[in-house]
């Protein structure tokens, strides 16, 4: 049964984008990839239609992701469409929350972190002003949450 994931920051050109592009490789590298669907999204819609940050696409280049995606809206219909909805912090968490049309929906709202095994954080942290470590750092976490996460929900 195909499993449907969606990765949420604020403007989706870091963060977001950055998951997706580590989910959709780790998947085809298991040999999963048609047991997923993953796209990304941002809370704030200012960056509709954008590539990711090209230090975003440089940093995760150097590790084998490609990330292609074009930036979008969370909307609330993407609670219809995805069985998981992973936030990187707590403000992403509130502005998806506050667009569940009912609890059940709320329910699919998850904390990307909470997939973390080797890094203790709360949060995956905005790399848009931080230097090519903040970059790298996101990715560090990224590639933890994103690994555990296809171990806990998709074997």
């Amino acid at each position: 049964m195909e499993k449907r994931y969606l990765f949420v920051c604020l403007g989706n050109i870091c963060r977001s984008p950055a998951a997706h592009g580590i989910m959709e490789k780790m998947l085809k590298n298991r040999g999963l990839s048609g047991r997923a669907v993953v796209d990304s999204a941002g809370t704030y819609g200012g960056h509709a239609g954008e590539h990711p940050d090209p230090r975003m696409r440089a940093a995760a280049a150097a590790r084998g992701y490609e990330l292609n995606h074009r930036s979008r809206q969370f909307r609330s219909g993407d609670f219809e469409r995805f069985d998981h909805i992973l936030v990187m912090d707590d403000s992403n968490y509130d502005r998806v929350c506050r667009l569940a049309p009912d609890p059940q929906a709320v329910q699919k709202v998850e904390r990307m972190t909470d997939y973390c095994e080797r890094f203790d954080t709360d949060h995956v942290p905005d790399p848009y002003y931080e230097g090519r470590d903040g970059f790298e750092y996101v990715l560090d976490i990224l590639e933890d949450a994103v690994g555990n996460l296809i171990d806990r929900t998709i074997g």
